[in-house]
């Protein structure tokens, strides 16, 4: 298989720096649509499902601020991650128990959901390891800085 690259499953128009949504599932709702307004997904409704039945499964919510929802779902046309920032936090089963303000949805299909969703969530488990990206991805303005910190650790 390819090597993954970031710039394959996320552009600017999954990018939003300042989402509406005050609940976990506004949030879920309002990332869901712009994967199905860029023509990632099929069917909202059905990806929503499959996602809060993997929220159910365990939590999604890290540390720090940081949610990575995801859902593997025959809705998927393209394996995508579509990327929010919110301006008040929302609350979210997180592993240090605060709220949450950066998600990173991926949105996997059924066919890729084994090899392409582990090395997803790899590169971005190591992205998150890192402290000064997480502060980096709390501040930056614009869609393409956020872009380039994605591809610079890639």
């Amino acid at each position: 298989m390819e090597e993954l690259d970031f710039s394959k499953v996320v552009t600017e128009e999954l990018i939003q720096l300042d989402l509406q949504a005050a609940t976990k599932i506004e949030v879920i709702e309002e990332l869901t649509n712009l994967l199905f307004v860029n023509g990632c997904i099929l069917d909202e409704e059905a990806f929503i499902k499959d996602v809060m039945y993997r929220e159910n499964e365990g939590v999604t919510g890290l540390e720090k601020g940081i949610a990575i929802p995801h859902g593997k779902s025959d809705a998927v046309l393209k394996t995508s991650i579509a990327i929010g920032r919110t301006k008040n936090p929302v609350e979210w089963e997180s592993m240090d128990g605060n709220p949450i303000n950066i998600i990173i949805l991926f949105a996997v299909k059924n066919a890729d959901k084994t090899t392409t969703h582990i090395k997803l969530l790899q590169k971005v488990a190591v992205l998150l390891a890192d402290e000064e990206t997480i502060e980096q991805f709390q501040t930056l303005q614009t869609k393409k800085d956020f872009l380039k910190l994605l591809s610079k650790n890639n």
